[in-house]
């Protein structure tokens, strides 16, 4: 039986209890919730949340692709983009090693642990929910910020003393952040967002990277 019915899943990302209810042509919704809990407990399927569930199949097969951690990130929170330390440490802007997979809501901040590994999602205010472009995993669309979209959210999210923002201390030295290559392009996108947000601390870190971090460029 398990074969029969978990064959159905095993080329997608992702299944909910309904999906499953449907294709199984089971009627009691109560005996679907227990089947599946059984297969969790058993290795044979993984619990993403609470009603969704991956294949342990698709996730041995697929586990290490590169996008497969940005894909289950839009499964498990679908308005959400892919930014902060994920996005950073991807472009080598990050030097410190991140393992949490860093997302931006509009939704509350929480955190999401299962057996894929550790999601974060950082709440940002409606306006500045912008910035991103979308891909696609077998059919997922998942969305993800541009580099400049990615520092913005850092550092605007970051607690920063306002020491480190003053001209006379090297911000960019002292987070160990990889800046000194971005092109043109990408530091006016980024000084277009600190603008937008009409952030005093955004516009602080802003000056102080050209004065120490992009004024020779």
């Amino acid at each position: 039986m398990k074969n029969s019915l978990l064959r159905h899943f095993e080329e997608i990302p992702y299944f909910t209890i309904e999906g499953f209810r449907q294709v199984s042509g089971m009627d009691a919704p109560e005996r679907t919730r227990t089947l599946l809990y059984r297969w969790a407990k058993a290795g044979h399927v993984i619990p993403l949340k609470k009603g969704v569930y991956m294949t342990k199949r698709f996730y041995e097969q697929h586990g290490g692709d590169p996008l497969f951690s940005a894909a289950v990130s839009a499964i498990l929170m679908p308005q959400s983009y892919l930014s902060l330390e994920y996005v950073l440490q991807q472009n080598n802007i990050l030097t410190e090693i991140t393992h949490p997979i860093t997302c931006v809501t509009t939704k509350n901040t929480r955190r999401i642990e299962n057996s894929i590994g550790f999601f974060w999602y950082r709440n940002i205010k409606r306006e500045l929910y912008k910035g991103f472009s979308f891909r696609e995993y077998f059919g997922m669309r998942f969305a993800i910020a541009s580099v400049a979209k990615a520092l913005f959210d850092y550092l605007y999210l970051r607690p920063l003393p306002p020491v480190f923002r003053k001209p006379n201390i090297d911000l960019a030295g002292e987070l160990r952040l990889n800046l000194d290559d971005l092109p043109s392009e990408t530091r006016m996108e980024f000084s277009n967002y600190v603008e937008e947000s009409a952030s005093r601390k955004m516009r602080d870190v802003l000056e102080n990277l050209e004065v120490n971090t992009w004024q020779h460029l």
